[in-house]
């Protein structure tokens, strides 16, 4: 494999853990390499996540190596040739160079090889199949640079092979593109996505949660997602989805970083967040959430204060809730902005406050203390204690009579 270009060697690359793996994994048919997105970003001049190593020695001989230098390791899918040294700052996944021997789906027969364009040919996407040496050298054996810098995402060999060989990635094309596409998907890799639509039904709903999760949080997923309408793709992973147009427009407005269960919400307006996100196998606090983002929504509507949102809802739920009205062209109180950054006051007043006016335990006492919450929050949760218990005297007195 001849090399195509040099990186400005990121800091990663110089990373003493990584130059660590570099030296205790040299070998005569080569050094370590990284490999995937790292890579990618690298030549994109994105911050780089994980950090990948490929190597052509077989798994066997990379665990005894490590385990020699004292380094851990941890056998994450040592079948397929995966393992993960654990160093001092960040664990690295160290993958030996393989090709397929048979397929069954996700899963795959592989046999370790020492040819790095073999190793890339099994690989999804060609931006995903670029190489790099310890010193910033690149290999591409695929064509994924040039793919990368222009924006063009496309599976590697026959678009449709790569689907059998597992379904996700057809979330992963969508995904990807919707990241570092520019203009219409590709036309090849779109019409195979298409084509492969009832693939979708063998993928576990937590690998198609995380797809889903990741390509909602991408700058500006609404065209993307049109793309997925034609042959029913978004209809069959997510059925709750209703309003395009409405998350085209959130993308527009929201003056804030974009979360995916915001972007869920507008996508998917009357859907169940807790009935939706069990099917979707996704986190129950993510549900929580999305629901209190709704209740945010409907106070704001009824022409709740910024504060009283907030404090009832919590800052990130009434954010998302304030960005939700903004799609639908409403105006929010611009008070609610500030609690991003400024710490959240707490009700000054307690039960026992209240119990030495003469009040007693019971549901009584909990409708008093619910009136001044309430006023509390119609002032911003500005008027300390003294405050709030001269405003309850007035406005509800000291017969006990509930407010």
């Amino acid at each position: 494999m001849q090399p195509v270009d040099r990186l400005h060697p990121p800091a990663w690359l110089a990373h003493r853990d990584v130059r660590r793996l570099v030296e205790v994994l040299a070998c005569p048919a080569g050094p370590p390499r990284a490999v995937g997105g790292a890579v990618r970003d690298a030549v994109l001049g994105l911050p780089a996540g994980d950090v990948d190593l490929a190597t052509p020695l077989p798994p066997d001989q990379v665990i005894q190596r490590l385990s020699e230098a004292g380094i851990r390791v941890v056998p994450t899918g040592v079948e397929h040739g995966t393992v993960t040294a654990v160093l001092s700052h960040r664990p690295i996944e160290v993958t030996s160079l393989r090709r397929d021997v048979e397929t069954f789906g996700r899963k795959a027969r592989v046999a370790f090889t020492d040819d790095w364009g073999a190793d890339a040919a099994r690989r999804d996407l060609t931006m995903n199949a670029l190489y790099a040496d310890p010193d910033g050298t690149l290999y591409d054996p695929v064509g994924g640079l040039a793919d990368a810098r222009a924006g063009r995402v496309r599976f590697i060999g026959d678009p449709a092979e790569r689907l059998a060989e597992d379904g996700l990635r057809l979330l992963r094309f969508f995904r990807f593109h919707a990241r570092f596409g520019r203009g219409v998907p590709d036309p090849d890799g779109l019409a195979a996505c298409r084509a492969a639509a009832a693939m979708l039904d063998h993928v576990s709903q937590e690998r198609i949660w995380a797809e889903l999760a990741k390509l909602l949080a991408t700058r500006d997923p609404a065209p993307t997602l049109m793309a997925m309408e034609p042959a029913g793709l978004l209809a069959r992973v997510l059925p709750e989805a209703r309003d395009l147009a409405r998350l085209a427009r959130l993308t527009r407005v929201e003056p804030v970083a974009p979360t995916t269960i915001r972007r869920l919400a507008a996508l998917a307006p009357g859907a169940d967040p807790e009935a939706t996100l069990r099917r979707l196998r996704g986190p129950v606090a993510d549900a929580r959430h999305w629901s209190q983002a709704l209740v945010a929504e409907r106070l704001l509507a009824a022409g709740a204060g910024g504060f009283e949102v907030v404090d009832r809802c919590g800052v990130a739920a009434a954010v998302d809730g304030a960005c939700l009205r903004l799609a639908d062209g409403a105006r929010v109180p611009a008070a609610l902005w500030r609690w991003r950054t400024q710490p959240l006051p707490r009700l000054p007043v307690v039960g026992s406050d209240l119990m030495a006016f003469g009040l007693t335990p019971g549901p009584a006492l909990g409708r008093h203390l619910d009136w001044i919450r309430t006023w509390w929050r119609q002032q911003e949760g500005k008027p300390d204690r003294a405050a709030c218990l001269a405003a309850w005297q007035a406005g509800v007195g000291l017969d006990g009579t509930a407010p």
